[in-house]
């Protein structure tokens, strides 16, 4: 679909440059449709007024620059030069920069066109205008790389989670050690996430083809939030994981039973990611309200005792895990009220 749209894009361009306005070979317009269009993780009509403005302001700085001290390499350099500085000033983004720069260079290197100095530049106008309107009346699906996203996060958080539950059967500091690492490295996508669903909520309010899909943004908006606050968590159980491995706090039987709730809170975001990703709107529900079910049943064993904890370490590993498990609940679609009570107490 990418690839349509931008050839789409390009020759509607084109077309309405030559038979609208009867210029000659307007390749600029097509050009400035094309790399408006372009391949992009997050394509909004933000970056594509970014780039146009970028493509055309480039255009219209090389006709003036030719048009008042003409055409050559001396005055290539100094319109590059002040393309790019103008750019700078304008807007800090590189794509912004680039296109400025790129699109000025070329205007001052060619040949002048036959309709006129800024005939290139109306052209260039007329790409982005083409541009702006596919990417508002035909935007890409904005859920598509959200549940992409969300499906790796909560994969890399029920892997950290598994390591956890293995290095305590195994009585392995190091694979907790492993697992804190790998929690770490997860925050990027949390990172990318939160700039993606950004993305889709600006297509879900300008493309009226999506607005339907707005309260399915919000629910992935909500889920990130505590999924964050999980990870975080998270981070901090397998680094007390790590820390009552080498000081043998936990009895064999601790360790397994912790190690079986973490192993069946793996399980239970296995059903988040499902809840979450999968595009039949009922099978969510289902896998979202059985995932519910289970971090239920693994709340409710959330006490020392019930663990067969007795060291104080031990303890405040259990205690770790509440909030946690307090977060995956909200991240399921709980209230943070209702989360806490089905909690044991303390």
């Amino acid at each position: 679909m990418p690839v349509i749209l931008m050839a789409v894009g390009a020759v509607a361009a084109y077309l309405i440059a030559e038979h609208l306005l009867g210029h000659v070979g307007p390749i600029f317009a097509a050009t400035s449709a094309l790399v408006s269009l372009g391949f992009g993780r997050d394509l909004t009509l933000r970056k594509v007024l970014e780039v146009s403005a970028g493509c055309t302001l480039g255009i219209v700085l090389g006709d003036l620059m030719r048009t008042l001290f003409g055409a050559g390499i001396t005055q290539a350099a100094i319109v590059l030069v002040v393309s790019l500085l103008l750019a700078r000033f304008l807007d800090r983004g590189v794509i912004f920069a680039t296109q400025l720069g790129i699109q000025s260079l070329f205007v001052v290197l060619l040949p002048a066109p036959v309709g006129g100095p800024f005939t290139r530049s109306l052209d260039a106008v007329i790409g982005g205008l083409v541009s702006l309107l596919l990417t508002a009346l035909l935007p890409r699906d904005p859920r598509v790389q959200p549940r992409h996203d969300l499906h790796q996060l909560v994969g890399a958080f029920s892997e950290m989670l598994r390591e956890c539950s293995e290095a305590l059967t195994e009585a392995d500091s190091t694979r907790a050690w492993h697992a804190l690492v790998r929690g770490r490295g997860s925050q990027n996508l949390v990172d990318a996430i939160r700039t993606t669903l950004k993305t889709s909520g600006e297509v879900t309010r300008l493309a009226p083809a999506y607005r339907r899909y707005r309260s399915e943004i919000e629910n992935f908006e909500h889920a990130v939030e505590y999924l964050d606050l999980a990870l975080r968590n998270g981070r901090v159980v397998a680094r007390r994981i790590a820390s009552a491995i080498n000081n043998a706090a936990l009895s064999e039987m601790a360790a397994e039973d912790i190690a079986e709730l973490l192993e069946n809170t793996a399980e239970a975001l296995d059903l988040v990611a499902a809840g979450l990703s999968t595009e039949d709107r009922e099978e969510r529900r289902v896998n979202r309200r059985s995932a519910g079910l289970m971090l239920e049943q693994i709340a409710s064993r959330a006490h020392p005792r019930k663990l067969h904890v007795e060291r104080l370490e031990g303890e405040a590993l259990v205690i770790l895990i509440r909030p946690m498990l307090v977060d995956l609940l909200e991240a399921a679609g709980y209230g943070h009220d209702e989360a806490v009570a089905l909690l044991p107490a303390l």
